[in-house]
Protein backbone atom coordinates (compact mmCIF):
# COMPACT_ATOMS: atom_id res chain seq x y z
CA UNK A 1 0.00 0.00 0.00
CA UNK A 2 1.45 3.60 -0.91
CA UNK A 3 2.23 6.75 1.19
CA UNK A 4 -0.79 8.33 -0.08
CA UNK A 5 -3.62 4.85 0.07
CA UNK A 6 -1.77 4.63 3.50
CA UNK A 7 -3.13 8.70 4.67
CA UNK A 8 -6.14 8.25 2.89
CA UNK A 9 -6.91 5.26 4.89
CA UNK A 10 -5.82 6.58 8.34
CA UNK A 11 -8.02 9.80 7.42
CA UNK A 12 -11.40 7.63 6.95
CA UNK A 13 -10.95 5.90 10.50
CA UNK A 14 -10.44 9.53 11.53
CA UNK A 15 -13.52 10.57 10.25
CA UNK A 16 -15.45 7.44 10.82
CA UNK A 17 -14.37 7.53 14.65
CA UNK A 18 -15.14 11.44 14.87
CA UNK A 19 -18.95 10.34 13.34
CA UNK A 20 -19.18 7.46 15.90
CA UNK A 21 -18.42 9.84 18.96
CA UNK A 22 -20.92 12.25 17.54
CA UNK A 23 -23.62 9.61 17.12
CA UNK A 24 -23.09 8.62 21.24
CA UNK A 25 -23.01 11.89 22.10
CA UNK A 26 -26.11 12.68 20.89
CA UNK A 27 -27.87 9.64 22.42
CA UNK A 28 -25.59 10.80 25.68
CA UNK A 29 -27.02 14.96 25.21
CA UNK A 30 -30.80 13.00 24.93
CA UNK A 31 -30.44 11.09 27.83
CA UNK A 32 -29.08 13.30 30.23
CA UNK A 33 -32.03 15.91 29.15
CA UNK A 34 -34.74 12.66 30.04
CA UNK A 35 -33.10 10.97 32.74
CA UNK A 36 -35.03 13.38 35.43
CA UNK A 37 -38.31 12.67 33.79
CA UNK A 38 -37.24 8.82 33.72
CA UNK A 39 -40.62 7.85 35.86
CA UNK A 40 -42.68 9.73 33.95
CA UNK A 41 -41.83 7.62 30.73
CA UNK A 42 -42.05 4.53 32.37
CA UNK A 43 -45.09 5.81 33.75
CA UNK A 44 -46.35 6.72 29.66
CA UNK A 45 -45.11 3.48 28.43
CA UNK A 46 -46.76 1.09 31.38
CA UNK A 47 -50.14 2.78 30.95
CA UNK A 48 -51.48 -0.07 28.73
CA UNK A 49 -50.88 -2.18 31.20
CA UNK A 50 -52.17 -0.27 34.31
CA UNK A 51 -55.71 0.67 32.15
CA UNK A 52 -56.04 -3.47 31.96
CA UNK A 53 -54.78 -3.91 35.30
CA UNK A 54 -57.80 -4.68 38.08
CA UNK A 55 -59.41 -2.24 40.21
CA UNK A 56 -57.02 -3.31 43.37
CA UNK A 57 -54.01 -4.39 41.62
CA UNK A 58 -50.10 -2.91 40.92
CA UNK A 59 -47.54 -3.36 39.11
CA UNK A 60 -44.47 -4.58 41.52
CA UNK A 61 -40.76 -4.77 41.61
CA UNK A 62 -38.97 -8.00 42.62
CA UNK A 63 -35.32 -6.74 42.79
CA UNK A 64 -34.32 -4.00 45.30
CA UNK A 65 -32.65 -2.41 42.22
CA UNK A 66 -35.60 -2.49 40.06
CA UNK A 67 -37.23 0.48 40.96
CA UNK A 68 -34.40 2.63 40.29
CA UNK A 69 -32.78 0.65 36.99
CA UNK A 70 -35.82 -0.09 35.07
CA UNK A 71 -36.98 3.52 34.44
CA UNK A 72 -32.90 4.64 33.83
CA UNK A 73 -32.91 1.30 31.49
CA UNK A 74 -36.12 2.42 29.02
CA UNK A 75 -34.55 6.01 29.25
CA UNK A 76 -31.55 5.16 27.37
CA UNK A 77 -33.47 2.95 24.90
CA UNK A 78 -35.81 6.12 24.46
CA UNK A 79 -32.75 8.04 24.20
CA UNK A 80 -31.12 5.71 21.22
CA UNK A 81 -34.47 5.49 19.34
CA UNK A 82 -34.89 9.65 19.49
CA UNK A 83 -31.07 10.40 18.42
CA UNK A 84 -31.66 7.74 15.33
CA UNK A 85 -32.48 11.16 12.85
CA UNK A 86 -28.64 12.36 14.07
CA UNK A 87 -27.23 8.93 13.67
CA UNK A 88 -28.21 8.10 10.18
CA UNK A 89 -27.23 11.77 9.30
CA UNK A 90 -23.87 10.95 10.70
CA UNK A 91 -23.68 7.93 8.52
CA UNK A 92 -25.30 9.91 4.96
CA UNK A 93 -22.69 12.13 6.01
CA UNK A 94 -19.64 9.47 6.05
CA UNK A 95 -20.83 7.44 3.25
CA UNK A 96 -22.18 9.99 1.14
CA UNK A 97 -18.75 11.32 -0.67
CA UNK A 98 -18.35 7.37 -1.95
CA UNK A 99 -21.78 7.55 -3.98
CA UNK A 100 -23.03 7.80 -7.02
CA UNK A 101 -25.36 10.62 -8.13
CA UNK A 102 -28.63 8.42 -8.52
CA UNK A 103 -27.23 6.66 -5.57
CA UNK A 104 -27.37 9.95 -3.24
CA UNK A 105 -30.86 11.03 -4.80
CA UNK A 106 -32.29 7.51 -3.39
CA UNK A 107 -30.90 7.12 -0.46
CA UNK A 108 -31.94 10.42 1.10
CA UNK A 109 -35.98 9.41 0.62
CA UNK A 110 -34.76 5.69 1.66
CA UNK A 111 -33.28 7.36 4.89
CA UNK A 112 -36.09 9.47 5.64
CA UNK A 113 -38.99 6.82 4.89
CA UNK A 114 -36.82 4.31 7.12
CA UNK A 115 -36.78 6.75 10.03
CA UNK A 116 -40.76 7.60 10.02
CA UNK A 117 -41.57 3.86 9.18
CA UNK A 118 -39.30 2.74 12.21
CA UNK A 119 -41.35 5.53 14.43
CA UNK A 120 -44.05 4.41 12.77
CA UNK A 121 -44.57 0.45 13.44
CA UNK A 122 -43.16 1.54 17.28
CA UNK A 123 -46.40 4.08 17.61
CA UNK A 124 -48.56 0.61 16.01
CA UNK A 125 -47.26 -1.21 18.41
CA UNK A 126 -48.13 1.35 21.32
CA UNK A 127 -51.63 2.30 20.38
CA UNK A 128 -52.97 -0.72 18.96
CA UNK A 129 -50.62 -3.80 19.44
CA UNK A 130 -50.04 -3.54 23.64
CA UNK A 131 -53.91 -2.52 23.94
CA UNK A 132 -55.23 -5.57 22.49
CA UNK A 133 -52.49 -8.12 23.28
CA UNK A 134 -52.26 -7.15 27.09
CA UNK A 135 -55.87 -6.61 26.91
CA UNK A 136 -56.12 -9.93 26.29
CA UNK A 137 -54.09 -11.65 28.86
CA UNK A 138 -54.83 -9.89 31.99
CA UNK A 139 -58.51 -10.74 31.46
CA UNK A 140 -58.32 -14.82 30.04
CA UNK A 141 -56.96 -15.60 33.76
CA UNK A 142 -58.60 -17.27 37.11
CA UNK A 143 -60.77 -14.87 38.68
CA UNK A 144 -59.41 -16.22 42.17
CA UNK A 145 -55.62 -15.19 40.67
CA UNK A 146 -54.59 -11.05 41.12
CA UNK A 147 -52.02 -9.95 38.79
CA UNK A 148 -49.65 -7.71 40.22
CA UNK A 149 -46.90 -7.73 36.98
CA UNK A 150 -43.13 -6.92 37.90
CA UNK A 151 -41.64 -3.88 36.47
CA UNK A 152 -38.56 -5.04 34.89
CA UNK A 153 -40.31 -8.25 32.75
CA UNK A 154 -42.83 -5.57 31.50
CA UNK A 155 -40.18 -3.50 30.41
CA UNK A 156 -38.39 -6.66 28.82
CA UNK A 157 -41.78 -7.38 26.97
CA UNK A 158 -42.47 -4.04 25.69
CA UNK A 159 -39.06 -3.58 24.17
CA UNK A 160 -39.53 -6.64 22.72
CA UNK A 161 -42.53 -5.80 20.42
CA UNK A 162 -41.51 -1.89 20.02
CA UNK A 163 -38.26 -3.47 18.21
CA UNK A 164 -39.94 -5.78 16.55
CA UNK A 165 -42.73 -3.60 14.71
CA UNK A 166 -40.02 -1.26 14.57
CA UNK A 167 -38.10 -3.37 12.12
CA UNK A 168 -41.13 -5.08 11.07
CA UNK A 169 -42.34 -1.52 9.39
CA UNK A 170 -38.77 -1.14 7.45
CA UNK A 171 -39.94 -4.21 4.66
CA UNK A 172 -41.12 -1.46 2.20
CA UNK A 173 -37.76 -0.13 2.72
CA UNK A 174 -35.66 -3.54 2.35
CA UNK A 175 -38.39 -4.18 -0.77
CA UNK A 176 -36.84 -0.88 -2.56
CA UNK A 177 -33.66 -1.38 -1.88
CA UNK A 178 -33.19 -4.71 -3.24
CA UNK A 179 -35.60 -3.85 -6.43
CA UNK A 180 -33.35 -1.32 -7.06
CA UNK A 181 -29.85 -2.58 -6.60
CA UNK A 182 -31.27 -5.78 -8.80
CA UNK A 183 -30.85 -8.52 -6.42
CA UNK A 184 -34.42 -9.66 -7.21
CA UNK A 185 -37.76 -7.81 -9.08
CA UNK A 186 -41.45 -7.27 -7.91
CA UNK A 187 -42.56 -9.97 -10.30
CA UNK A 188 -39.95 -12.44 -8.73
CA UNK A 189 -40.96 -11.52 -5.47
CA UNK A 190 -44.87 -11.80 -6.17
CA UNK A 191 -44.25 -15.59 -7.64
CA UNK A 192 -42.33 -16.02 -3.73
CA UNK A 193 -45.95 -15.14 -2.09
CA UNK A 194 -46.71 -17.58 -0.47
CA UNK A 195 -43.93 -18.65 0.52
CA UNK A 196 -43.33 -14.99 2.02
CA UNK A 197 -47.04 -15.16 3.90
CA UNK A 198 -45.23 -18.65 5.43
CA UNK A 199 -42.14 -16.49 6.32
CA UNK A 200 -43.77 -13.72 7.88
CA UNK A 201 -45.57 -15.78 10.73
CA UNK A 202 -42.62 -17.43 11.44
CA UNK A 203 -40.32 -14.75 11.67
CA UNK A 204 -43.11 -13.01 13.68
CA UNK A 205 -42.46 -16.69 16.26
CA UNK A 206 -39.44 -15.01 16.74
CA UNK A 207 -39.96 -11.61 17.07
CA UNK A 208 -42.48 -11.46 19.65
CA UNK A 209 -43.43 -13.55 22.97
CA UNK A 210 -44.94 -17.15 22.21
CA UNK A 211 -48.61 -16.59 21.78
CA UNK A 212 -50.49 -16.54 18.65
CA UNK A 213 -52.33 -13.28 19.10
CA UNK A 214 -48.69 -11.31 19.29
CA UNK A 215 -47.61 -13.38 16.51
CA UNK A 216 -50.44 -12.78 13.98
CA UNK A 217 -50.54 -8.62 15.22
CA UNK A 218 -47.29 -8.93 13.64
CA UNK A 219 -47.48 -11.17 10.94
CA UNK A 220 -50.65 -9.30 9.06
CA UNK A 221 -48.90 -5.84 8.95
CA UNK A 222 -46.08 -7.16 8.07
CA UNK A 223 -47.73 -9.17 4.84
CA UNK A 224 -49.48 -5.43 4.29
CA UNK A 225 -45.99 -3.84 4.15
CA UNK A 226 -44.88 -6.27 1.82
CA UNK A 227 -47.33 -5.52 -0.69
CA UNK A 228 -46.91 -1.70 -0.08
CA UNK A 229 -43.29 -2.22 -0.75
CA UNK A 230 -43.94 -4.04 -3.92
CA UNK A 231 -46.33 -1.28 -5.01
CA UNK A 232 -42.98 1.23 -4.29
CA UNK A 233 -40.65 -0.57 -5.75
CA UNK A 234 -42.42 -0.57 -8.76
CA UNK A 235 -41.01 2.63 -9.11
CA UNK A 236 -37.50 1.83 -9.29
CA UNK A 237 -35.56 -0.33 -11.83
CA UNK A 238 -32.38 -1.85 -11.67
CA UNK A 239 -29.53 0.92 -10.69
CA UNK A 240 -27.40 2.13 -14.11
CA UNK A 241 -24.49 0.04 -13.96
CA UNK A 242 -22.23 3.50 -15.07
CA UNK A 243 -22.69 6.74 -13.82
CA UNK A 244 -19.74 9.57 -13.12
CA UNK A 245 -19.34 10.35 -9.27
CA UNK A 246 -19.77 13.85 -7.78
Amino acid sequence: MSEAQTSGFIAHLVELRNRLVRALLSVLVIFIALVYFANDIYAFVAAPLLDHLPENSQMIATDVTAPFFTPFKLTMFVSLFAAIPFILHQVWSFVAPGLYKHEKRMLVPVLLSSVLLFYGGIAFCYFVVLPIVLGFFTGIGPEVMTLTPDISSYLGFALKLFFAFGVAFEIPVAIMLLCWSGATSTESLKQKRPYIVVGAFVVAMFLTPPDVLSQTLLALPMLLLFELGLIMAAFYSAKPSQEEKQ
